[in-house]
């Protein structure tokens, strides 16, 4: 897995995750890249809620970061520190780079190693199966695509979902929204809206939840769905403390160079491009930068480097196994047909394809 090609261009990729796989992958061939991850693998995080009610299904969705880095260096640590020429990590590395990628998207807590990652999703599932109701907290895409996935494989269970907005999948239109509640609703899913649980009183051994609107809601296990916190704080000690807005996201330029810097890109979630923070859009950051670093490489000026525009928001949001809903440009569509887009198999194998790895 190393890299030594003498007076290759070196190139260090914060963060493991879809972004900065698939741009470390684009690229191993021409720099010398490094990987920094505390993670030995890539999780393609839309296969999640699968994989809870059907474990296996992580066997595909789990990618050791050795299997696509086949000519980089993974090094399994977090990054702690940037300076103007090396990336400080956790186990006392210093890696100096010519180029460097911030894409640490959100932040996880999930443990570095496969094996026990598979047996988190093993402890979910059976979590599930030895539940009659189940609560879940947040009306998200996570919490909505988890309450598909149980509703559609465990019919006979209760499902409940609790969520403190107005609306379902509050990112997209109002009738994508509306579609979902009655396709939940469908299937018995119970749906409390501006409602809210004290997430610190949560307890699989309570039974018994109470509401912000004073119901009492009766499950045997619980899941929160509730967004992650951007993984961005660490970066308030570099040189990029200047660079995050209010919100902790980095601000980039069209070519998505961090502003103020010409050898230092951010793609994905962590960015602050206004649009919504999708897996497919982190890979279409991942692919234009990696296309940048290329040019850069060879010699070619700032002002031939690509930009990035955004574009219409597309959504799609997985219904169980084989129904969704999409919301393109100009119409929103539920049912069979946006199932068979995405539902089957969650695009997971055309993920791993451009990583290079069979289907």
């Amino acid at each position: 897995m190393e890299a030594a090609a003498a007076g290759k261009a070196k190139v260090v990729v914060v963060g493991g995750g879809l972004a900065g796989s698939l741009l470390a992958k684009t690229i191993q061939g021409d720099a010398d890249v490094f990987v920094v991850d505390p993670k030995e693998y890539l999780e393609i995080p839309w296969a999640e809620l699968r994989s809870t009610v059907e474990p296996s299904f992580a066997e595909r969705s789990l990618i050791y970061h050795r299997d696509y880095l086949t000519q980089g260096t993974l090094v399994t640590s977090s990054a702690i520190n940037i300076t103007e020429n090396a990336v400080l990590t956790a186990d006392g590395q210093s890696l100096g780079y010519d180029y460097l990628v911030i894409a640490t998207g959100h932040a996880v807590t999930s443990p570095g190693s496969r094996a026990e990652r598979l047996k988190e999703f093993q402890r979910d599932n059976g979590k599930i199966e030895s539940s009659e109701s189940v609560l879940i907290v947040g009306g998200g895409p996570t919490g909505v695509e988890l309450a598909g996935e149980i509703a559609v494989d465990y019919p006979e269970k209760k499902v409940t979902l609790i969520h403190r907005g107005p609306r379902l999948l509050e990112f997209i239109g109002e009738k994508a929204s509306k579609k979902c509640l009655d396709w939940l609703t469908s299937k018995k899913v119970d749906v409390l809206l501006q409602n809210s649980v004290d997430l610190g009183s949560l307890s699989d051994a309570e039974k018994s939840y109470k509401t912000s609107g004073g119901e009492t809601v009766m499950a045997d296990s619980h899941f929160v769905c509730i967004g992650k916190p951007l993984s961005s704080s660490w970066l308030h000690g570099t040189i990029l403390k200047e660079s995050l807005d209010n919100k902790g996201r980095v601000m980039v330029e069209k070519d998505l160079r961090v502003k103020g810097y010409n050898n230092i890109f951010a793609i994905g979630d962590i960015t602050d491009i206004p649009e919504i923070k999708q897996g497919y859009l982190a890979q279409k950051h991942a692919l234009l930068v990696a296309k940048n670093l290329k040019l850069l490489i060879k010699g070619s000026p700032v002002s031939k480097l690509a930009t990035y525009s955004t574009g219409y928001p597309i959504a799609m949001v997985s219904l169980g196994r084989n129904e969704g809903i999409a919301q393109l440009p100009y119409v929103t569509l539920s049912g069979c047909l946006p199932g068979r887009i995405k539902s089957r198999d969650l695009y997971v194998g055309k993920a791993r394809k451009q990583l290079g790895l069979n289907a």
